[in-house]
């Protein structure tokens, strides 16, 4: 595809006021989805990660993994179970999530190495990171599936401090340092209200919040936290998305600036969503900031 060179020019003159706003600022990047099993995808996100790094900002990726557990377990002949979406996580199938999320994790980090940037894989267990406790879905025991309680970010600090790329997979520990599997939304808002990220982006499958997912031309650039309390208030959200605003919202609440829902099928999202002015997904920000991000 040929691009006029003004055109080009214009594209990078609208991203330096966001380059010199975020410059040396933390933003973690949630990784999931549809975005994790394209190969192509996959690439595209991590040169996006890249970027952001090499003009100056200081990214953190925290990523799931749920379809290739999904897999794995197949694999050995175990059947998945879910309690109210939640991956019930037994002792073997514990196992095979830990296996699965480091064997993820290393092959983020070749990508990232690959791209010129040195990156450090870790689990929640390192450095005491994610201390959690078991999480029940209502009332009823999943096994090995965690609610963070805690953060120590000291191994995120360091590493940030000596130039890396700190990629995390969610397994935590508890009282009696037994694995634990954590939610990578609920992993990546914990880490985020730890470091008091200013950004926090969810890369889902998903365009953004809508206000009516049957109309996609409702697709809702930007909203307030008080719109977002609402909107989950309202009743009018469905799915996966309920959970997720509201770990947007406690993110907020807890000191994260702003707050981005991405459809990490649309290559290099990322870029367009932090360096455009209208974006391409849904932000949420506190309402007592004075400045929004769509301009026009």
């Amino acid at each position: 595809m040929n691009i006029d060179p003004m055109e080009k020019a214009a594209v990078l003159i609208e991203a330096l006021p966001y380059i010199q706003r975020f410059n040396r600022k933390i933003v973690v990047v949630k990784y999931g989805g549809s975005a994790m099993v394209d190969e192509e995808l996959k690439r595209k996100v991590i040169q996006d990660v890249v970027l952001l790094k090499l003009v100056g900002f200081k990214p953190i990726i925290v990523h799931g993994g749920g379809k290739e557990i999904s897999r794995w377990v197949g694999k050995v002949g175990m059947e998945p179970h879910f309690v109210n979406g939640l991956r019930v996580t037994d002792e073997p199938t514990m196992e095979i999530a830990e296996m699965v999320l480091n064997k993820v994790n290393k092959s983020l980090v070749q990508l990232v190495n690959e791209l010129g940037v040195k990156a450090v894989g870790i689990s929640g267990k390192d450095g005491m990171m994610l201390k959690c406790r078991k999480k029940f879905s209502g009332g009823e025991d999943i096994g090995f599936v965690g609610e963070v309680e805690k953060v120590d970010p000291k191994v995120i600090y360091d590493l940030l401090e000596k130039d890396f790329l700190p990629i995390i997979c969610p397994i935590g520990f508890d009282d009696d340092y037994l694995s634990y599997n954590i939610n990578a939304d609920d992993a990546a808002c914990a880490i985020a209200t730890a470091v008091q990220a200013e950004k926090l982006a969810f890369l889902t499958d998903v365009e953004g919040v809508f206000r009516d997912f049957n109309d996609k031309s409702s697709l809702i650039s930007e909203m307030t936290i008080e719109e977002a309390q609402n909107f989950v208030d309202s009743g009018m959200l469905g799915g996966g998305m309920l959970p997720k605003l509201q770990n947007c919202i406690n993110a907020i609440g807890s000191g994260v600036s702003r707050v981005h829902i991405l459809d990490g099928r649309i290559p290099h999202c990322l870029l367009l969503e932090i360096f455009t002015d209208k974006g391409i997904g849904t932000a949420i920000f506190n309402s007592k900031e004075d400045v929004r991000y769509y301009h026009g």
